[in-house]
Order: C-alpha cells, then sequence, then structure tokens
C-alpha cells in the first residue's frame, strides 16, 4: 500500500495546487468593473458605437410609427399622446448616447460592497495545506487507506468549489453583455408599447450585480471555513 498511498497523496496534492493557482487568478479578477471583461473580449468596446447608432435608429423608429398611428388612428384608441411621446423620444435618445456612464455609475455603486467582501480580513489560506488537515483528521478516527479517503474528500471539495467560481464567472461575462448592449434595451424605453423590456432589463441588470455580490460573500465565506479548519483541523 505504500506506493497507492504515495501516488494518491500526490494526485490530492496537485489538485490542490491547481485549486490554489485557480482561486488566486479568478477571485480576484470578477468584480463590478468591465476591465477584466474588456481584456478577453475587446470587440465588445470597439462595437458599442454601433449599438449607440442602433439604439438611436430604433428610437427614431418608434417615434415615426407612433405619430403615424396617432394620426392614422385620429386621436382615440390606445395611441400615444404626441407630446409626450416627443418628450419620451428626445429623453431616451439622450439616455442612449450616455448609456455608458449610466451603466459604470450603476457599477460603481454595486462596486463598492464588493470590494469591501474581497478585501475583508480573512485567515491566510493554502488550499495545498488542507490536504495535511485531512491525512491529520482522517488518521487520528480510521486506519487503513487514509490517503484514498482523503482523495475522495478533496476531490468533492474542489468540484463544488470551482462549480461556485464557475458560477461567479458566468454572472460577470452575463453582467458584461448587458452593459455592453444597454443603449439598445435603452432605446426600448422610448415607447409605451416597449417599455417594459426596458423595465424589465433595468431589473435583471440589479438582480446580476446583486447576485454577482452574493457569490462573492459565498466564496469568502468557503475561503474561511477552509482557512479555519486548517488552522484547527482537530477541533471539530
Amino acid at each position: 500500500m505504500g506506493i497507492l498511498d504515495g501516488i494518491v497523496e500526490w494526485i490530492a496534492e496537485q489538485v490542490m495546487y491547481g485549486l490554489d493557482l485557480i482561486n488566486a487568478s479568478v477571485l480576484g479578477a470578477l468584480g463590478c468593473d468591465m476591465d477584466v471583461f474588456l481584456r478577453y473580449f475587446p470587440a465588445a468596446e470597439t462595437m458599442y458605437d454601433i449599438f449607440v447608432a442602433l439604439s438611436i435608429g430604433l428610437i427614431l423608429l418608434l417615434w415615426v410609427w407612433n405619430l403615424f398611428k396617432n394620426f392614422g388612428i385620429g386621436g382615440g384608441g390606445e395611441a400615444e399622446d404626441p407630446v409626450k411621446l416627443s418628450i419620451r423620444s428626445v429623453l431616451f435618445i439622450a439616455l442612449a448616447c450616455y448609456a455608458d456612464q449610466i451603466v459604470d455609475m450603476a457599477l460603481d455603486i454595486g462596486g463598492t460592497p464588493y470590494n469591501w467582501i474581497l478585501t475583508s480580513a480573512l485567515p491566510n489560506l493554502r488550499f495545498a495545506d488542507f490536504n495535511s488537515a485531512l491525512l491529520t483528521i482522517i488518521g487520528v478516527c480510521a486506519n487503513g487507506a487514509v490517503a484514498l479517503i482523503v482523495l475522495i474528500l478533496l476531490l468533492i471539495l474542489a468540484w463544488n468549489y470551482l462549480k461556485l467560481l464557475f458560477e461567479a464567472a458566468e454572472r460577470y461575462v452575463l453582467l458584461g453583455v448587458m452593459v455592453f448592449t444597454a443603449p439598445v434595451v435603452f432605446a426600448m424605453g422610448a415607447s409605451q408599447a416597449t417599455s417594459n423590456i426596458f423595465k424589465s432589463w433595468c431589473r435583471m441588470f440589479a438582480g446580476q450585480i446583486f447576485l454577482l455580490l452574493m457569490n462573492a460573500w459565498c466564496l469568502r465565506l468557503f475561503v474561511g471555513m477552509v482557512g479555519a479548519f486548517i488552522a484547527n483541523p482537530l477541533s471539530l
């Protein structure tokens, strides 16, 4: 069993070293700023002006169409008031032109608690130390193939932690897509018929920021738990 134990321990150490590498590179990169998103998707910033022009075109199209409906219906039905429609269209053209600044302001507000979570004091943590801690606690309680049991527990731990990281990364990418397509969604607010799309987007955007905060909070809780366990594994 000596050779098998050595192989199992080596695999467990490599898994933990890989988790250390992923934790250091991913957790700090995800946040409410788009720097990392633009680093990997630079075309999003390049094509942003296209979405602004498209949004202005959509607003003007909705404006003309609703005016046509208003005059065609003759003041009855569900046509919007021309004066209110015109004011609303001009307002949302301005919002579409300054959508990047509006969205950046929302990201700054959401990024403040995110930075608080990331900079909170936690025990120094190396996932590689978790292997030794598990060997200690299981060695006290069990005999035989201790290293194999440890490997199974480490794989379960690593897989669940990676799922948390992947979920946070997925939400970050989705938030980036919403940020750089915001002007087109702002265009939907220029008409009463499409305003529900704009309202739904606003709720979804705020929800994505909140869920990103919750992902960071859960990851930090997990890291703190592992750090406390490594510090005193036999206290359970």
